[in-house]
């Protein structure tokens, strides 16, 4: 199921779709009923999952410097860390976005590379627009090496609503720029880590596509084979 998640064709994810058949059983069933006083709100539950759940189709430029945003949303935060942070030790700039419940919600690949390894850590569910979502949410933490040995960590952290987040692909793939790899249901913030002497291109509450929009360039010295 993994493989059809990276490389869907639908124009709605797999994850949505126990979800959108729920919603719509259980209006026909309300229309069967004459359950008047449901119909409608059932209707609308069930139009608002199928919108949350949309996988529309993606393109980029090719650029082997530039890194992508691997989430829809708003960019948070761009912050220099000199000592890193709990999750890397590392001089990095940490990026962060949060998705809305109407941002698509499908994550993409910030650039080429293999899964050097992936991290899962259980946790709280704050609304994660908040800093402390960040460090105490239920989070999934991924590492590319890039093809010239560059590291770029991108974080998936649950948020309010969230409480499941899937993450298609394991160490050791090789993955390309823009393809999909998770989702995080109903709300929720990602955090991607470059190195320091990256060109960043977004601002702070600038909107972000995933898959689409530059959020930073590799310097010349780190991308040089």
């Amino acid at each position: 199921m993994g493989h059809k998640r990276i490389n869907n064709k639908l124009p709605i994810a797999w994850e949505g779709i126990p979800f959108i058949i729920t919603g719509i059983g259980l209006t026909f069933i309300a229309i069967i009923l004459n359950w008047d006083l449901l119909t409608i709100p059932l209707a609308v539950l069930t139009l608002f999952t199928i919108y949350f759940f949309r996988d529309p189709e993606r393109t980029h430029v090719n650029d082997e410097r530039a890194v992508f945003t691997p989430a829809d949303g708003k960019v948070l935060s761009i912050e220099n860390l000199h000592n890193g942070d709990y999750r890397l030790k590392d001089k990095v700039i940490k990026i962060s976005i949060f998705m809305s419940i109407f941002n698509a919600h499908i994550n993409r690949v910030p650039i080429k590379g293999k899964i050097a390894q992936l991290s899962y850590h259980p946790g709280k569910f704050f609304s994660a627009n908040r800093d402390k979502a960040s460090l105490y949410n239920e989070h999934n933490i991924v590492t590319l090496e890039t093809d010239n040995k560059k590291k770029i960590i991108f974080v998936q952290i649950a948020g309010l609503i969230a409480r499941r987040i899937a993450c298609w692909v394991k160490k050791g793939d090789y993955v390309e720029t823009g393809q999909r790899f998770g989702l995080i249901r109903f709300g929720s913030r990602l955090e991607v880590y470059l190195p320091p002497d990256s060109e960043i291109k977004v601002k702070k509450g600038e909107k972000v596509k995933a898959g689409q929009t530059i959020i930073g360039y590799l310097s010349e010295a780190e991308n040089k084979k």
